[in-house]
């Protein structure tokens, strides 16, 4: 952990644009970002996996590592997931790629990445995310703020739905953790 916390804080001093959180995410908002994970088949696929935090709770939700896609820019934290998780398939392309990345019928997208107030990043990030979703996938992303990363006209535009799953008060600062589905269902 004091390893992760090292590159972590390197890499947010070396690209400030890329690493925008101020800590790495804790384990109670990583085991509230997989809840569920469990009960989903097909892929997996965690955008802006940053140290892992996210992926080490998806592997022990019981996801077996070549179920498991990982999209993260910053290459030494593809270097260090690679190294730490064996098996999963580490790819460093943006989170926009995962329509080019050959997966269809993904059951799940975990997003470490700050979409809140960026409509654009939204909607190429969820968006092209639902178009290779499996009917019954769900995208499930974080934010500090006190209301829904994705505003409700984002969400109409989008064609989801929303379920708060919770706040992780041991995070810094606390996360509010939202889980989006197609709206149909």
């Amino acid at each position: 952990m004091a390893n992760d916390i090292a590159l972590f804080l390197g890499e947010m001093v070396r690209r400030p644009t890329q690493v925008v959180a101020i800590a790495p995410s804790s384990a109670a908002t990583a085991r509230l970002m997989t809840k569920g994970l469990e009960h989903t088949k097909g892929p997996i696929v965690e955008v802006g996996p940053g140290t892992g935090s996210f992926t080490r709770a998806i592997l022990e939700a019981g996801v077996a590592p070549e179920r498991l896609t990982l999209l993260e820019m910053n290459e030494k934290f593809c270097e260090n997931l690679r190294e730490k998780f064996p098996g999963v398939n580490v790819l460093n392309r943006p989170a926009q790629d995962i329509q080019d990345i050959g997966l269809t019928d993904i059951g799940a997208v975990i997003s470490g990445i700050a979409i809140l107030s960026r409509p654009n990043l939204q909607r190429d990030i969820v968006g092209r995310a639902l178009q290779v979703m499996a009917p019954d996938g769900f995208f499930t992303q974080f934010t500090y703020s006190t209301k829904s990363p994705i505003s409700p006209n984002m969400q109409a535009e989008l064609g989801v739905s929303v379920e708060k799953l919770g706040t992780s008060w041991f995070n810094l600062p606390p996360a509010r953790v939202y889980r989006f589905r197609r709206a149909f269902q």
